[in-house]
């Protein structure tokens, strides 16, 4: 693959993903280091999604799922790290994943009365928003346990209740 090949298939778009990110977070009003966080979240989230559905040749719904825990795995370190709410950093990120298309185009099917088209879409779609949000599960439940193991173990080392 060629150096004018890997600037198209990827650093552009992923550039086009953070710049996208970097106007969504001035609309949640997020400031300074956040919007790069945030553009740099949404620019990780698509570089791992355009890496698995191409050179990795994985289908849609694990590429997507795989985007997800990159960017909520991403999302949450950075809010641990600056003390801040993950909700922001990961709501910003995700926009650029967000199938909007898929649900443009189901609709569009819907009114033209393809119902066959209309089904199709809208499933995928929908399984689409789904594995995002699975990643994003993953994650934070990850934390959570891990952060609720350690509580425990603290507890029990000083002898609390």
């Amino acid at each position: 693959m060629e150096w004018t090949e890997l600037v198209g298939e990827f650093l552009l778009p992923c550039l086009w993903a953070f710049g996208a990110c970097l106007a969504f977070s001035v609309i949640f009003n997020i400031h300074g280091t956040g919007m790069l966080i945030c553009g740099a979240g949404g620019a990780l989230g698509w570089l791992v999604y355009l890496l698995c559905s191409g050179p990795l040749k994985l289908e849609d719904m694990m590429a997507a799922l795989l985007a997800g825990v990159s960017i909520s795995a991403w999302s949450e370190a950075m809010a641990r790290l600056r003390k801040c709410p993950v909700t922001g950093y990961l709501l910003v990120a995700f926009f650029p994943l967000v199938p909007g298309g898929g649900i443009y185009y189901a609709m569009e099917f819907a009114i033209a009365g393809q119902t066959r088209n209309f089904g199709n879409t809208l499933m995928h779609t929908v399984e689409f928003a789904g594995a995002l949000a699975l990643g994003v599960l993953l994650v934070s439940s990850a934390v959570r346990m891990r952060r609720t193991v350690a509580e425990r173990r603290r507890a029990r080392r000083y002898g609390a209740v």
